[in-house]
């Protein structure tokens, strides 16, 4: 099962790094992870997307819960949050492909972001599962190279996250 988990944590030197540590000990893979800083920089956001069971997700949940600087975790529902990513893709740019690269980024409502005789780069922004397809229509055009940023998600709504909770005062 994919899981989304937010965690908003203060916007300090080693926080991320404890995060990590913290799947690297209890072998957990990370499939995206995004940080950055909110509207009030004392704070941070960091969404992370893993694949596993959802007993193995809670448990991660609570040991994240227990970490210094971490404010708050929350599991984010595909139904009532909103997820975006964001990529970057070279494809070849031949004479024969070329028509079809840009009607493919058209559908998409991807952008061309670097046009050369040899290749164009293109930038898709959407829901991950997007992402994917696009690339399943471009492997047989030619992908050079490609960089994906990694899921960022917010709750749909007035949901927020608590920004002025303090358990170190």
């Amino acid at each position: 099962m994919r899981s989304v988990i937010s965690v908003y944590v203060d916007n300090k030197y080693g926080v991320l790094m404890r995060i990590t540590n913290l799947f690297m000990r209890r072998g957990f893979n990370i499939d995206s992870l995004t940080v950055g800083e909110t509207d009030d920089p004392l704070f941070s956001r960091i969404t992370l997307t893993i694949k596993d069971d959802e007993n193995v997700i809670e448990q991660l949940i609570n040991q994240l819960k227990k970490l210094h600087n971490v404010r708050q975790v929350k599991l984010l529902q595909d139904a009532s949050s909103v997820e975006r990513e964001l990529m970057l893709l070279k494809v070849k740019n031949t004479p024969e492909n070329r028509n079809e690269i840009m009607v493919a980024a058209e559908i998409y409502r991807a952008k061309i972001v670097d046009y050369k005789p040899d290749a164009m780069c293109v930038e898709v922004t959407g829901e991950p599962n997007k992402i994917d397809a696009f690339i399943d229509v471009m492997k047989p055009l030619g992908i050079v190279e490609m960089c994906r940023t990694g899921v960022v998600a917010l709750d749909r709504g007035s949901s927020i996250m608590e920004k002025t909770k303090d358990r170190y005062e």
